[in-house]
């Protein structure tokens, strides 16, 4: 469904790449995650996906089609993208926000139907946010808007669901609630691209972990396979364990204390 292949990304000035020949594919049905270390390149991924930055080489596919021969508006038809970063210029009522979500298929001029409707009140439940419906945008917590921002997404209906650390500000009972969201997402045929640093739920829900290390991918494959002690370990530059899940037998990250070092940063 979406396709990075040998993308490549530099930005203005910088003296390496963001992206150094990526390539890899988040299959329709599938939670394909994209982990890695802070200045990885994994929200320059989700960048370079919208067209916000350019490819110096590579291509990005959606369904088949080069993301640079589509409008943005028949991007957001393919691919709903929920950012890392997001202000509003003014704030405005929960459901208004969400039911922005419907402009890819209404564009400027036609009027919402009744299906439109459906797809805001159904996001919005799926997202559990009808409670906050009337509420205005700048009243709400940090997790709120989080939850607020994927109900806009989802009601956009598209065929793939791009997030960029959507946990962020999230307790742990929305975390667990969103990856279940995610997951049953997927169940329904759903693609989901997944940017998180939470490895350790991407384990659980993920069929498929991207890890990025300096705009390279350093391993790929079921989370058996990329969490790895040693693998993550000279990524991460932190000594850690992997051990199992025990309710699900996931492997599970343990990150371990530096007692000899007399500073909390590698």
């Amino acid at each position: 469904m979406i396709s990075f292949s040998n993308v490549v990304v530099r930005y203005p000035g910088a003296s390496t790449r963001a992206l150094d020949g990526v390539s890899f594919d988040a299959h329709e049905s599938q939670v394909t995650a994209v982990a890695g270390p802070n200045g990885s390149g994994k929200s320059t991924l989700v960048r370079a996906l919208l067209k916000r930055q350019p490819l110096e080489a590579g291509s990005i596919a959606v369904d088949g089609a080069d993301v640079r021969s589509l409008s943005q508006q028949e991007i957001a038809r393919r691919v709903a993208v929920a950012p890392q970063r997001e202000e509003l210029s003014f704030p405005m009522h929960v459901a208004e926000y969400v039911a922005l979500g419907r402009y890819p298929r209404l564009g400027l001029w036609r009027s919402a139907t009744a299906p439109d409707h459906a797809a805001v009140d159904s996001a919005m439940q799926r997202a559990g946010v009808v409670e906050f419906a009337s509420r205005r945008t700048d009243e709400l917590s940090g997790g709120e808007w989080q939850r607020v921002r994927i109900a806009r997404a989802l009601a956009q209906e598209a065929r793939a669901l791009v997030l960029d650390e959507p946990t962020t500000f999230l307790d742990l009972s929305h975390e667990m609630a969103l990856f279940e969201l995610l997951h049953a997402l997927a169940h329904d045929g759903m693609a989901v691209l997944l940017v998180s640093h939470q490895l350790n739920l991407v384990a659980r829900f993920a069929s498929t972990v991207i890890l990025l290390d300096h705009g390279k991918v350093v391993a790929s494959g079921a989370p058996e396979t990329v969490m790895q002690a040693s693998l993550l370990e000279q990524v991460y530059q932190w000594p850690l364990v992997i051990t199992r899940d025990p309710a699900v037998g996931a492997p599970a990250l343990v990150p371990l204390r530096k007692r000899s070092s007399s500073s909390y940063l590698p």
